[in-house]
């Protein structure tokens, strides 16, 4: 069976990138000041900072029924079935509208809700596709990563509370009294969705927490505290230099372990604003 590979933009994969992996990306589309633009289409990451700093009114929506069906349609002429893993149902509505249309496909399209997203969706896509090339059939794939879903960890910490505020996820008066006190708070996914998960009054203090919190899930839920069976990842908004500097102390730490390195997806870097850097990690497939 020739089973393809869907997944959407907050993967972080570009569409060059997914061309040359033989992967297939949804554009997650933004409303900015009225207009629609399609993310890494006709929305750079670049734009979409400059957008964002300039004040613009920025919301994010879930791509159109019509433009998952119409891939899918595309590329059942060519595939026998489709494999395709959206972002985290508990920060989209995209992943039950998938749900919902593939019902109509009748064992063609496995829509998998494995609640990953940015770099741990990027991961989950990259073993399917190693899956379908080891001749896994669709259903055999979304059932592997659907009971692995909780085999991934994020922790971010953010510069600033300002887009947090603006989302609803803190109070206005927790904002104002979070930058009087030059709070940095830790957010973390487990699962679903962005919880709090613990506070610093500096970015060097967040980091460590950070760091500490993925080597005690490394230790105690993963049982690999060499790392030799997990992928490393981290993420940033805009934010290289800090994702460097980050990448040399995981390094450090685990000089056996592969790290990646990517921006944080536009969906959730417009909930946080610039200046996050995120670590993360996905445990390796077993057999």
């Amino acid at each position: 069976m020739k089973i393809g590979i869907v997944t959407d933009s907050n993967s972080g994969i570009t569409q060059d990138q997914a061309e040359k992996l033989g992967i297939y990306v949804i554009p997650m589309p933004f409303m900015i000041d009225g207009q629609t633009y399609f993310e890494d289409i006709d929305l750079t990451q670049e734009q979409f900072y400059e957008k964002l700093n300039a004040g613009a009114d920025i919301s994010t929506s879930q791509p159109s029924p019509e433009s998952v069906t119409g891939l899918w349609d595309r590329l059942l002429e060519e595939y026998d079935q489709l494999v395709h893993i959206p972002m985290s149902s508990g920060l989209s509505g995209s992943c039950q509208t998938a749900m919902m249309l593939a019902q109509d496909y009748e064992g063609k399209v496995f829509v998998v809700n494995n609640h990953r997203i940015s770099v741990t969706q990027r991961q989950s896509a990259l073993d399917a596709k190693m899956m379908a090339e080891q001749g896994k059939t669709g259903e055999e794939i979304s059932r592997i990563l659907y009971e692995t879903r909780y085999d991934s960890s994020i922790y971010i910490t953010v510069d600033t509370l300002k887009y947090l505020k603006k989302g609803g996820r803190i109070t206005p008066a927790a904002a104002a009294l979070g930058t009087l006190l030059r709070i940095k708070p830790v957010l973390t996914i487990q699962g679903e969705k962005l919880d709090a998960f613990a506070k610093a009054r500096t970015m060097k203090q967040a980091k460590n927490i950070m760091l500490m919190a993925m080597k005690k899930d490394l230790e105690e839920r993963f049982h690999d505290g060499d790392c030799r069976k997990t992928y490393l990842q981290i993420a940033h908004t805009a934010n290289e230099e800090a994702a460097s500097e980050l990448k040399a102390e995981l390094h450090e730490m685990y000089p056996e372990a592969p790290i990646h390195v990517d921006a944080l997806s536009l969906s959730v870097a417009c909930h946080i604003g610039p200046g996050s850097l995120a670590v993360a990690c996905s445990k390796m497939l077993e057999g």
